[in-house]
């Protein structure tokens, strides 16, 4: 017979109160919601026919229960490494799980402090964005609880905004080295083109601008600086009346 319905998070609370303890030969526990489904260490019995709706909710305790225990085996690894040191390889060998596998949940366990963690969402959630930087970290994380993406959809999302800071980064020393040539200490994104040593003319120019005002100056072998005086010039004198 079914219980009396529980928050969900009350639910997976009393889930893991209840096989918290470690089993023995034929040792089960019931889930909460539903004492008709029952977990053996070997496996999950259904005693008698369940609704569509409980089907679900065990489901979501599973599921649940899985990533948090995740989250506890990072947090375990990360505690022997700093308090034993020498006998924590040896330990970790001893489970079932790649040496590897262990470090990586080890190394997202730290990069996440227990505050910063979003129950809402997964521990690969977590760990698509672990790389990042801390205000990326949580801007992500945020977005990701905010428009219910799963695991997949986040690193789609991380990947496309990579992708477009990548391409920014290659146009950024092109435009760099325009700078360089213009000598534009007093200018910050700006082209400073000088029509007199003591009449400096500062012009606000994109970055895609300034490369090509470079490729132009160095079609016509000439430097970017002289080349913009001179385009200047002409422009005034096409314009002023005779």
């Amino acid at each position: 017979m079914t219980n009396s319905p529980l928050r969900e998070a009350d639910q997976v609370a009393q889930i893991a109160s209840e096989i918290s303890t470690p089993y023995d030969s034929g040792t089960t526990a019931a889930f909460p919601l539903d004492r008709s489904v029952v977990l053996q260490k070997s496996g999950l019995v259904f005693s008698r026919p369940l609704p569509h709706r409980t089907w679900e909710l065990v489901g979501r305790q599973l599921l649940t229960f899985t990533d948090s225990s995740t989250w506890w085996i990072a947090d375990w690894l990360v505690y022997g490494e700093a308090a034993f040191e020498g006998r924590y390889r040896d330990a970790i060998e001893k489970t079932s799980l790649d040496y590897q596998t262990l470090r990586n949940y080890a190394w997202v366990a730290r990069r996440f402090e227990l505050s910063r963690r979003h129950d809402g969402l997964s521990f690969g959630h977590h760990a698509e964005v672990a790389a990042l930087d801390q205000p990326e970290q949580d801007f992500w994380l945020r977005k990701a609880e905010e428009f219910g993406w799963s695991r997949n959809q986040l690193r789609k999302e991380v990947r496309a905004s990579l992708r477009e800071r990548k391409h920014q980064v290659i146009r950024a020393p092109r435009a760099e080295a325009v700078r360089r040539e213009l000598g534009t200490a007093g200018c910050t994104m700006d082209t400073a083109m000088s029509t007199t040593a003591t009449q400096p003319l500062c012009l606000q120019l994109t970055p895609e601008q300034l490369a090509q005002c470079a490729t132009l100056a160095k079609s016509q072998n000439m430097a970017v600086e002289e080349w913009a005086v001179r385009v200047l010039d002409a422009a005034v004198r096409s314009t002023t009346p005779p």
